[in-house]
């Protein structure tokens, strides 16, 4: 029986994971973590701790007592707010995940590690369009050296030591369920809870920011199957491109207008634009694909169409 470990529960993708993990395994075998407690929903429908996963004696005593067979560790200083606190960006991004990659390598039950990578660890250097599984990475923010030097890890862990870590490049991701958390593609989260409440929104990017996204059923989707997928066909431990859809701020309006034609909003580029201009525009996805059979499902108009109908319903609009 598998005993499941989430880390950062309580954040954009963990919330989501969680529950789709206990539909799979069970309430009671997934244990959701965070540093503060989490929506009720997460709380009431099975185990949820408060766990700093910085505190590594806690951590093995954790995962030793519960009998913890694989963890998704999804705990991290994200790409805005790792720019203004570089330094402790760094360091929580990384020690947290060596602190998880020791512990699979001592603890004999621990079978299998899931650590999210982003495209982040492109830079300007890297080809834009279709970017390819292996090409040029050469980061400009923290966030992204921080997701880098993670790859290589996950890779010399699985090689020196056997850790079967896997990983996804995550584009922006875009949920109804858990509101903006302080990454650079978080403005196709803001706008579609700006335009239900007030009817307006300000891009803090410009309107012709093309960037790779995905909807958090795709992610979730990919993530629970690279995990599930037999280890024979998992054969990059860096960590796998992850293709959804690309769009501009522009394009994401012009669709919301079709359902809200009033929608105002203006553009006020900040300190994100240059982080967004060092990204991708779009994934080749392939590899993924190929190896262990990635699917995406939601296109911009279905998204688009799904997010407006559920941030309605939360507001009784």
């Amino acid at each position: 029986m598998e005993r499941i470990l989430v880390i950062g529960a309580a954040g954009q993708i963990g919330s989501e994971l969680t529950l789709a993990l206990r539909k799979i395994y069970g309430n009671d075998n997934v244990f959701a973590t965070d540093l503060r407690m989490g929506p009720k929903e997460l709380i009431d429908s099975g185990p949820y701790y408060v766990l700093d996963v910085m505190d590594d004696k806690r951590l093995i005593h954790f995962v030793i007592r519960h009998r913890i067979t694989q963890i998704y560790h999804l705990a991290a200083v994200l790409s805005g707010n790792a720019e203004k606190l570089p330094l402790q960006a760094w360091h929580i991004n990384m020690q947290s995940m060596l602190n998880i990659l020791d512990l699979a390598k001592e603890v004999e039950d621990l079978k299998k590690i899931f650590w999210p990578s982003s495209i982040a660890v492109f830079g300007p250097s890297t080809p834009p369009y279709q970017t390819p599984q292996n090409t040029v990475m050469e980061p400009t923010t923290v966030y992204g050296i921080s997701k880098l030097a993670g790859e290589r890890w996950c890779e010399y862990y699985n090689l020196k030591f056997g850790v079967d870590v896997r990983s996804i490049r995550y584009p922006g991701l875009i949920s109804y369920k858990t509101e903006a958390g302080g990454g650079t593609t978080d403005y196709a989260v803001e706008i579609f809870y700006e335009a239900v409440r007030n009817g307006a929104y300000e891009c803090f990017l410009r309107e012709d920011t093309e960037l790779p996204m995905m909807f958090m059923d795709d992610a979730i989707s990919a993530t629970i199957n690279l995990m599930e997928a037999p280890a024979e066909k998992v054969k990059i431990h860096s960590s796998y491109n992850l293709e959804g859809i690309s769009f501009t701020p522009a394009q994401l309006v012009a669709e919301i207008r079709k359902h809200m034609p009033e929608l105002a909003v203006t553009y006020k580029p900040d300190f994100r634009q240059a982080i967004a201009d060092s990204w991708p525009k779009s994934i080749d996805g392939s590899v993924a694909r190929e190896h262990w059979g990635m699917e995406v499902k939601y296109d911009l108009a279905r998204m688009t169409e799904l997010m407006l109908r559920e941030i309605k319903s939360k507001y009784g609009k």
